[in-house]
């Protein structure tokens, strides 16, 4: 996800989709705990970016998150 499309999003939007994301890192954490193997190792990473991206979106409107 690009800052460019974040941007464009409302603040419930990105608030939506920052909860889907932080639910989906929590599921990908888990499950590498638990011994399972990702299909996509390189998931996490680009889900943990995106949440970061969306975070300073939110903070440049002045919203805390």
């Amino acid at each position: 996800m690009r800052m460019k499309e974040i941007r464009e999003m409302s603040k419930e939007e990105k608030l939506k989709k920052l909860m889907e994301l932080e639910n989906e890192l929590l599921r990908l954490r888990s499950l590498v705990r638990s011994g399972g193997a990702l299909e996509n190792p390189g998931r996490i990473r680009a889900v943990k970016r995106d949440i970061a991206r969306i975070k300073t979106s939110l903070r440049e409107e002045g919203y805390k998150v």
